[in-house]
């Protein structure tokens, strides 16, 4: 897996928290950035329905929005 490496600020505080979580864990800080990076990521990714997942529930709606106002009655 190729690394980069890249600069940004964080909360000094939550930076703290993070370091003594690593340093209880026995973890290097830069694997829970990592770990931190792909959890946030993959939870992004499952909020947003996807495109043609989207399109399909459209047309439905469109085609059959009298039988869903039924449904909910």
């Amino acid at each position: 897996m190729a690394r980069e490496k890249f600069a940004t600020q964080v909360d000094s505080e939550l930076l703290k928290q993070m370091r003594a979580l690593a340093q209880s864990e026995g973890r290097h800080l830069q694997a829970l950035v990592n770990e931190a990076f792909a959890d946030y990521v993959e939870h992004r990714h499952q909020q947003r329905a996807r495109p043609h997942v989207m399109a399909a529930y459209e047309g439905s709606h469109a085609r059959y929005a009298s039988v869903y106002k039924k449904l909910a009655r």
